[in-house]
């Protein structure tokens, strides 16, 4: 069991759903936490919703002078959580350029970004906790996920990477992979989402996944399962469900 009292965490991407309710979590576990933002009204109101040790750094993960300048105001930091990202459903008959890449900066180079200002440092201490979010739908191709899929299967591999490279060492390095969660990305869907989860539900499960020392854990359970089997289906046969 990892013990977060009077440990500092910083978690990008925190300011409402799965990341303010993981930053409640981790405060009533006895970590200080930081959260970063864009937007500053939300990240204050976030800040002022936490009871103790809570402190707010604006972040804009696109803009790499906006991280480091909020990495130089974080300072050394026990863990970093990395939560931040954009979503906008598309099919690729609809491809919009701008938000394609807005997906791919935010979602996957802005967590490059971060990381590049906040592992040296660990790597050089020996010490660490580094979480990224990926997603089921990282596992493999899906319809209407032009943009965000690949986005999140970039996070997946860029966390796995890490992992190989790090283990054994005193940097440790997990991956969460949540389905879906009912946030305002969430809202922009007009399908039905199968075992959707409120955001304290997922904050559940990903933290009990940081208390532990496990790399990768995927939910919710059933859902996950799913997923994971579908990367052994051929592509005959899984094109034909998910076509």
């Amino acid at each position: 069991m990892r013990d977060f009292v009077g440990k500092r965490y910083w978690l990008v991407g925190a300011t409402e759903g799965l990341g303010l309710a993981l930053a409640r979590k981790l405060n009533a576990a006895g970590a200080s936490v930081i959260l970063s933002g864009r937007d500053e009204t939300r990240l204050a109101e976030a800040v002022a919703s936490l009871p103790i040790h809570a402190r707010g750094v604006r972040c804009d993960v696109a803009d790499r002078d906006s991280v480091k300048a909020a990495a130089r105001e974080v300072g050394e930091i026990d863990g970093l959580v990395f939560l931040a990202g954009v979503y906008w459903p598309m099919k690729a008959q609809a491809w919009n350029a701008e938000q394609v890449e807005a997906m791919l900066d935010v979602n996957l180079i802005g967590a490059a970004r971060v990381l590049g200002e906040v592992l040296p440092a660990m790597v050089a201490r020996d010490r660490g906790h580094v979480v990224l979010t990926g997603s089921l739908s990282g596992f493999r191709g899906l319809p209407g996920a032009i943009g965000y899929a690949p986005s999140k299967a970039g996070v997946m591999s860029l966390a796995e990477s890490m992992y190989a490279d790090l283990q054994g060492t005193g940097v440790e390095v997990q991956l969460a992979n949540p389905g879906f969660i009912r946030t305002r990305l969430t809202a922009k869907n007009d399908f039905k989402m199968p075992f959707i989860m409120e955001p304290e539900e997922a904050a559940r499960d990903m933290f009990e996944h940081m208390c532990g020392d496990t790399f990768q854990r995927s939910f919710p359970t059933l859902f996950a399962l799913f997923f994971r089997l579908a990367r052994f289906l051929p592509d005959g046969i899984y094109y034909r469900i998910f076509g």
